[in-house]
């Protein structure tokens, strides 16, 4: 089958790798390079370094679709990040794999979301692309835990593997799935950003662990420092910090920065 491939994270790459091993893939399309690190260096998003290191055809902008020589049996969207018009929707059917058990969690950020909401489970479904946002017909659901100390990279890297499965079996023979229409209200994602990361400790223990491994990372200051604290637990209703990075220091466990202060008597967001 021909297809064209449109995402940008990391968790999409063995999505596609395993799509480009077993389909005619023509384009690739994801979002331009973005400055990254201190010196804000242009870099390319992971799936449009995989897509050069498969020598195929890249586009960091949708306005280019049109260009496109060939025409798609389907387009496939992981986590592309960009509003689709009728000329990518009616230039073949168009399916996305959106990690939510939707109509719950549309939008940019669902696994974040479900982690920060200290939800068990969630849905990886396999949907049609409409103008509306996350609002498709579902060919495909299939469930999957979120355990308690699962982090949205680990999360992510369970719906690459539930993702390939559906794909391989619905590209097969697409006209054996019938589509289903979501049922129930719906509910929206939003893009976190930094002051997301603030860490307040008026939040219980389980709040502010949920916080640290949906973001990445929560920030506040101990003793003065100013930290990223990048790796939690909950033990009673307790919070354990595991992974600490005061500024400009690498990461270092806990006891190590403990042992820093010299004896001083740990005072949090001070």
């Amino acid at each position: 089958m021909k297809l064209i491939l449109m995402g940008t994270n990391e968790f999409v790459v063995p999505v596609f790798d395993d799509l480009a091993n077993k389909h005619d893939i023509i384009a690739v399309f994801t979002r331009a390079p973005k400055p990254m690190g201190r010196k804000h260096i242009l870099t390319p998003s992971p799936v449009h370094s995989w897509a050069q290191s498969r020598g195929l055809t890249v586009y960091t902008s949708i306005k280019e679709f049109d260009s496109v020589a060939q025409k798609p049996d389907m387009i496939v969207v992981i986590s592309y990040g960009v509003i689709l018009r009728d000329n990518v929707l009616n230039a073949a059917p168009c399916i996305n794999i959106h990690p939510s058990s939707l109509p719950k969690y549309r939008g940019p950020s669902p696994i974040r979301t479900a982690i920060l909401n200290g939800d068990k489970n969630m849905d990886v479904c396999l949907m049609k692309v409409t103008e509306e946002m996350d609002a498709g017909d579902i060919y495909m659901r299939e469930n999957i835990d979120i355990d308690e100390n699962d982090t949205n990279e680990m999360v992510e890297k369970k719906v690459s593997v539930v993702a390939i499965k559906m794909l391989d079996e619905y590209l097969k023979n697409p006209s054996a799935f019938s589509p289903v229409a979501q049922n129930g209200e719906p509910s929206f994602t939003r893009k976190f950003n930094g002051e997301d990361e603030i860490i307040d400790w008026k939040k219980s223990a389980q709040q502010i662990h949920n916080q640290i491994r949906a973001l990445g990372c929560g920030r506040t200051k101990i003793n003065g420092i100013d930290v990223k604290i990048l790796e939690t637990k909950t033990d009673n209703g307790e919070l354990r910090i595991i992974k600490i990075q005061p500024s400009g220091k690498n990461p270092m466990d806990w006891k190590s920065f403990i042992n820093g202060l010299h004896g001083a008597d740990i005072k949090y967001g001070e």
